[in-house]
């Protein structure tokens, strides 16, 4: 039976940012030093495909530090950890290994700076996400106050109208924000924000291939783990675009096929700690249904590399 044609657009840059590739590497290395078990507080990155390979190497996962012996290595994830983790894991005299991504160590510079400063600080960010979490626990509670949309900005209640700084988690959606900012500088015209936008380069590249994509293919898949900001956050800005259709899919046998029957255009693309090998898997799975043509949609090149953290460079 003749395959019916599919032209599939390849969102480009999509997938593995530098930081989640520092992530994966902080962890492989220390295996490679230290030998199983390394433990590592938090899901590394937000991909179960990872964390379970990772897992498989001599990698056990714990959602706190109470969880893991003094004599073992540690690893801190990605998403940062509040200031109070790592002072834990120095007094038990760990051997600890921090893995935040660069980007987000420099949000929790900025609110310390901005605190040193006297200003009082507000995220935009999700409550109850670890990046979230670990950047209001650089400072002492009630410190950095959040808010997640611009009706919560009408709510918060400050010590001082004209001594405020602004951070924002690096994985939200870029109009979102952009929204949420407005209503905080309407309400505080004093208030002080980031000289560039704290939403990381890989988040905003992402969404605009998204955007881009959106306008050419009638339904759009986003490889991701249902836990990850940015991914999710791909699926949304899909359907704001114009996408009619736009899921998220954590592997090819997620995909909900008869919600696809007599597509013609599809948008592919993936969640910054989601690896190639599952977008690849989905593309299979289209060339096994369809006669697939392939369209990259690229927007950005990228060619940010972070250094992993000298421990690991040092011989054992």
């Amino acid at each position: 039976m003749t395959k019916p044609p599919l032209t599939l657009y390849l969102a480009a840059p999509r997938g593995f940012c530098a930081g989640v590739d520092r992530a994966i590497k902080i962890v492989e290395m220390a295996l490679g030093k230290w030998g199983a078990p390394v433990y590592v507080r938090h899901e590394i990155v937000h991909n179960k495909y990872v964390v379970d390979d990772l897992r498989a190497k001599g990698a056990v996962f714990v959602e706190e530090l109470d969880e893991c012996p003094d004599d073992r290595p540690v690893i801190f994830s990605a998403h940062g950890v509040p200031k109070a983790v790592p002072a834990e894991a120095a007094s038990r005299e760990m051997v600890y290994v921090d893995a935040t991504c660069p980007l987000v160590s420099k949000v929790h510079i900025e609110a310390e700076r901005h605190a040193a400063n006297g200003l009082q600080i507000i995220m935009i960010g999700h409550a109850g996400h670890p990046e979230t979490i670990g950047t209001m626990g650089q400072l002492p509670t009630g410190d950095v106050l959040l808010v997640e949309t611009p009706e919560d900005v009408a709510r918060v209640e400050v010590r001082d109208p004209a001594r405020l700084a602004f951070v924002t988690q690096t994985t939200l959606s870029v109009d979102d924000t952009a929204d949420i900012v407005l209503a905080l500088q309407a309400r505080f015209p004093d208030i002080v924000g980031p000289h560039k936008e704290d939403i990381c380069y890989a988040t905003t590249n992402r969404q605009e291939a998204v955007k881009a994509m959106a306008e050419k293919a009638e339904a759009m898949l986003v490889v991701g783990a249902p836990n990850s900001s940015n991914s999710k956050r791909l699926v949304e800005v899909g359907a704001r675009a114009g996408c009619s259709y736009a899921q998220l899919v954590q592997r090819a046998a997620d995909i909900d096929w008869r919600a696809l029957d007599g597509i013609t255009t599809m948008g592919i693309t993936a969640g910054a700690s989601a690896p190639e090998v599952l977008i690849n898997e989905v593309i299979d799975a289209f060339r096994d249904r369809f006669d697939v043509t392939i369209e990259q949609v690229e927007t950005a090149q990228e060619n940010v590399e972070f250094k992993v953290p000298r421990v690991l460079r040092e011989p054992a």
